[in-house]
């Protein structure tokens, strides 16, 4: 059952969307897209996978977004949002989202005290023009991070990120949402995800 909370923040009010885990050993924090919400399909999924694992899973909802805003702010907003979060300290915390709040997680994961970083679709550059990387945000975090990309990603193809101190995890048939065309099985890509993210988390647990 998620439970929804107000959070005050700088730049406006927010929420955050909690699936506790029975038994916690970990929390996993993650920031949606610029196109969507906490209700996206791979954050709905983890969200809904990962508590009989002992993983609390909080999903952030941005103040753009609780305001009716179409169009996201700036990054240093975003990120000042996300850094006014309050995570208690009590179990180790990884942070993520899926492309734009991967980006925002991947600048902002030392300062949250991230023990690692979960980066879903993560928008290496713009549809249609890969020399306006942000390779940079990715390699930046600081922390181990995983990278969980769709093969028909359009905002960067698993093989376009190269060698890196990340790990990558490809999804078969995925584009950028982590839909897969109906001659391939949705249920699939959707365990492949959570899967990765899992075996990823888990090393962090308490």
């Amino acid at each position: 059952m998620t439970e929804k909370k107000a959070v005050a923040t700088p730049t406006g009010p927010a929420k955050l969307w909690m699936d506790e885990a029975p038994e916690p050993r970990l929390r996993l924090l993650l920031g949606h897209g610029a196109g969507g919400g906490p209700e996206a399909r791979d954050l709905a999924a983890l969200a809904r996978e990962l508590p009989e694992h002992g993983v609390s899973v909080l999903r952030f909802e941005q103040p753009w977004r609780i305001a009716g805003k179409k169009i996201a702010p700036r990054p240093a907003l975003l990120d000042e949002a996300w850094l006014a979060i309050p995570v208690p300290a009590d179990l180790p915390l990884v942070v993520g989202g899926r492309s734009s709040g991967a980006r925002v997680a991947c600048r902002t994961a030392t300062a949250m005290g991230a023990s690692g970083v979960v980066a879903l679709a993560f928008p290496l550059h713009p549809p249609g023009k890969p020399e306006k990387s942000r390779l940079d945000e990715l390699t930046g975090a600081g922390v181990p991070t995983l990278v969980v990309q769709g093969e028909r990603d359009s905002f960067g193809r698993p093989a376009e990120f190269g060698a890196g101190p990340f790990t990558l995890a490809s999804i078969a048939h995925a584009d950028h949402g982590m839909a897969v065309p109906k001659a391939n099985n949705q249920a699939d890509a959707l365990s492949a995800m959570v899967g990765a993210v899992r075996e990823f988390v888990l090393r962090f647990a308490g």
